[in-house]
């Protein structure tokens, strides 16, 4: 018995041993590996770059867009882009587009404070592009260190709402500056404390800040006339924009003004040098924009305004994607069958000169304000409007006047100065987070300050299908709309 016993004991002890083995032999589980840690110094979507101390945050949207009797980001048909603003068999009646957005934000820590750089780019088709072609464009590519923000950024001149006071689809709503897509920088920015900052910077103007020159001395065709786009003799670029702001942000309001200097170099009097030239002006741009945040009547509810005068720098009222002329044709009858169709066609220059003289600088100012209200957590609508004035003095009067004089008719008067008002409303509806249907409605008006109308003359360029004949000057209103699907991530 006790031998039996022994054997049994034995026996237990070598399965215990043997299973122990093969359990020793079995794999164990690994602790979860974080092969992308989370950065939370810098707010939620940052991560660390692996093997680095820096965070990056990827973010972007895809977007489709359908602009009705307008250009695809609802420019309105002010123009004759996509033959918008001819009101005739050549005209796009919609036009769509389809965008993807990306940005890459990176933040380091250093012993000097965060190293900041911000990419953002649109991969984008419009109607008219190849079936498999499209445009690249590059929004913004800037560094931020120790206050100083260096590349293609937001402009130290524009509100933190810029061109959309409130929630837009529109790109072209003007009466105020409008950066949306930077401007090349070297900016600095002092923090005050208590939401109080200023900033000062200095800006490419070659493009995004600059309206043409208009000489007196150079020969206008009637395409000119008719669509607003004379011959530009802007000079080289020979001095930055320096601009800035104080702005103050609060829980209730933001508050903002800025300034502007603006460079207006022209090339020769005529096609030589030797002919001489005007010497160089400088223009100004000043602007206040308020903003009320949640307001009485719900939450997230914001009013949105600012104004701004200019004298010699009009591309602070009217910049950012809009151009410098305006033209629109209507078909729907005249005030007299002499004429053939009644248009308005508006100018913007930075300047007008003629030979031996100066430069006459050209005033503009403008009023641009906004109200969003949210009636759920899903739904929203806003309401928005501007007002641009445009002035030539009486000496830049006479000189457009007398180059462009063979189109006026006998007792017309020409006068080049203009206004453009815009009201509009969108409503967006966000099923589900960052998906959002929208929709907006726009009515624009060209104010024009032309009597009478034309000698006869061939409408605009060839294709167009404007016959010879004579037009009568009249405002222009242009009601438009669009609608759009974003997903943001």
């Amino acid at each position: 018995m006790s031998k039996i016993k022994s054997l049994i004991l034995g026996s237990a002890a070598a399965l215990v041993a043997a299973t122990g083995a093969q359990a020793a032999d079995l794999p164990v589980k690994a602790k979860a590996v974080q092969y992308v840690k989370i950065c939370s110094l810098y707010g939620a979507g940052f991560y660390y770059i692996p093997g680095t101390d820096t965070c990056i945050k990827l973010g972007g949207y895809v977007q489709l867009d359908v602009t009705m009797n307008g250009s695809a980001h609802h420019e309105p048909a002010w123009n004759n882009k996509n033959n918008t603003g001819l009101q005739n068999r050549a005209s796009d009646d919609f036009i769509t587009r389809a965008r993807t957005s990306l940005n890459i934000d990176t933040r380091t820590a250093t012993e000097y404070g965060v190293v900041r750089t911000y990419w953002s780019s649109n991969f984008q088709h419009t109607s008219g592009d190849g079936p498999s072609s499209g445009v690249l464009t590059m929004d913004f590519g800037f560094i931020q260190f120790a206050g100083f923000t260096i590349g293609k950024a937001i402009s130290a001149f524009q509100t933190p709402w810029g061109g959309s006071p409130v929630g837009l689809n529109t790109s072209n709503l003007i009466g105020g500056y409008d950066n949306a897509t930077g401007i090349n920088q070297i900016a600095y920015t002092w923090q005050f404390g208590n939401g109080i900052s200023a900033q000062v910077g200095i800006e490419d103007n070659r493009v995004i800040n600059r309206a043409p020159i208009f000489n007196g001395a150079v020969a206008s065709t009637a395409t000119n006339f008719f669509t607003g786009a004379y011959t530009n003799v802007s000079g080289g670029n020979v001095s930055p924009d320096i601009v800035g702001n104080v702005r103050i942000d609060q829980a209730a309001f933001t508050a903002q003004v800025s300034a502007g200097l603006h460079n207006i170099h022209a090339n020769y009097y005529g096609t030589t040098e030797p002919t001489g030239h005007p010497s160089d002006e400088w223009g100004f741009a000043v602007a206040g924009g308020l903003q009320l945040k949640n307001l009485p009547t719900g939450p997230g509810d914001k009013l949105s305004l600012e104004a701004t005068y200019t004298d010699g720098a009009p591309k602070y009222v009217i910049g950012g994607t809009t151009g410098n002329s305006f033209d629109a044709f209507n078909n729907q009858g005249t005030s007299s069958p002499a004429f053939y169709q009644s248009f308005a066609a508006l100018a913007l220059f930075d300047g007008v000169y003629t030979t031996n003289g100066s430069i006459e600088k050209t005033k503009v100012w403008g009023f641009r304000g906004g109200y969003e209200h949210n009636w759920t957590p899903n739904w929203q609508t806003s309401v928005f409007g501007s007002y641009t004035h445009v002035d030539y003095n009486s000496n830049a009067t006479t000189i457009f006047c007398t180059n462009t004089a063979a189109f006026y008719a006998a007792g017309s008067t020409c006068n080049p100065d203009f206004n453009i008002w815009q009201v509009g409303s969108r409503t967006a509806w966000t099923p589900v987070r960052n998906l959002t249907f929208s929709g907006e409605v726009m009515y624009t008006t060209l104010d024009q300050s032309n009597t009478g109308g034309t000698t006869a003359q061939a409408a605009g360029a060839a294709g167009l299908f404007k016959p010879a004949g004579a037009y009568e000057f009249r405002d222009q209103g242009i009601l438009s709309g669009n609608l759009r699907v974003r997903r943001t991530w």
